[in-house]
């Protein structure tokens, strides 16, 4: 990793200008800004490492993992936003079923010889905290 760091630093260091110039101390210094009468610039060449078979193989394996778990982060990313988005689905129908449930309307279902069954106060009541209860702990 610190390989990659470097070696993603070194075109800015290469491309960096930098400055020497001696004190009246005699003491040599270093700037990135030339700071004192008579300071030159210095051309700073950078290292060319050569990496041997074993490291080249290393590094290959490390990207290979970074890239899978990249990959594995992407897709649970889209599966919550999938399982956000079909909670917020349901959650709306439930909201719209509950609104479907004002007070004092008759309701009933049909029976299979085609007859009405009316849904009783008590029925129509549970229903609705059924409703409310699931509304609550769903889309909270």
């Amino acid at each position: 990793m610190r390989v990659l760091l470097c070696l993603l630093l070194l075109p800015g260091l290469a491309a960096a200008e930098i400055y020497r110039w001696t004190d009246a101390n005699g003491q040599v210094h270093f700037s990135q800004r030339p700071t004192a009468a008579g300071a030159e610039q210095v051309e700073v060449k950078p290292q060319v490492v050569e990496r041997d078979q074993l490291t080249r193989e290393r590094e290959e394996r490390a990207n290979r993992f970074y890239d899978a778990r990249r990959e594995e982060q992407a897709q649970a990313s889209a599966e919550a936003l999938k399982r956000q988005a079909e909670r917020q689905e349901e959650c709306a129908k439930l909201r719209n079923s509950l609104a479907e449930i004002p007070e004092g309307y008759s309701y009933y279902r049909s029976e299979a010889d085609g007859e009405r069954s009316y849904y009783s106060d008590e029925e129509v009541d549970t229903a609705r905290q059924q409703l409310q209860s699931r509304v609550s702990e769903r889309c909270s």
